[in-house]
């Protein structure tokens, strides 16, 4: 098993991982049109702890680079993401999780896809299971996760769905943390894993490796 460098664009993470993270760095927006670029603080939401610990529960042997963007609350700017996104390409990410999602496209945003996936590295962002789109899982070539609750830790969906490509577990340790940014996380550690333990894929040969592993195929059905 090689180290894989897993760039996680959330929170950041409580201290007792800090022997887990190569590098953190926390990118705050200053202005409309300006971002701060500071030394990263301990997690006060225990949202990207919780998918930290997902993602190195499922890839025993990734090291992590996390990009702080919430501090206060869950929300981000477009231009938070890509100065974000550029950093993690910039120290080596061979996987970038970003589970959330944002309503509406940005030229800055989009770019900053566009560049990260032109280097070759692995994009997974939150999706919803259903409803309107959001950026950057709406890009062509990120991989969108969603949550699906047939899977249990350790499952993975097909759902090729108009608004997502794979599924996971919803669930978490924490009570505050289930859904999609949960099945995203899952899905960045089922492909960490698999990068760790073969050699080289492309974005293509993962998307082909996560449907050969899929427990389940198509849409989760409701009733009701």
């Amino acid at each position: 098993m090689k180290p894989v460098r897993v760039a996680l664009l959330d929170s950041g993470v409580s201290s007792d991982l800090e022997a887990r993270v190569l590098v953190s760095r926390a990118f705050l927006q200053q202005a409309a049109d300006g971002i701060a670029e500071t030394a990263a603080v301990d997690d006060q939401l225990a949202h990207g702890s919780e998918l930290a610990r997902l993602i190195l529960s499922a890839a025993p042997t990734a090291m992590l680079l996390s990009a702080q963007l919430f501090t206060q609350k869950l929300v981000c700017t477009p231009l938070q993401v890509a100065t974000a996104l550029d950093w993690a390409v910039a120290q080596g990410a061979q996987v970038i999780n970003m589970s959330f999602g944002l309503r509406q496209d940005r030229p800055v945003l989009r770019e900053a896809c566009a560049g990260a996936l032109a280097a070759g590295v692995i994009l997974v962002a939150a999706a919803p299971a259903r409803g309107a789109a959001v950026y950057p899982a709406a890009y062509p070539g990120v991989v969108r996760a969603s949550g699906d609750a047939r899977c249990e830790p350790g499952e993975i969906s097909f759902l090729d769905s108009a608004q997502a490509d794979f599924g996971a577990c919803v669930h978490s340790s924490s009570p505050v943390v289930a859904g999609a940014s949960v099945g995203c996380a899952c899905i960045t550690g089922k492909i960490a894993d698999c990068l760790g333990s073969t050699t080289a894929m492309n974005q293509d040969e993962v998307r082909q490796w996560l449907v050969q592993q899929a427990s389940y195929r198509g849409r989760e059905r409701r009733s009701g």
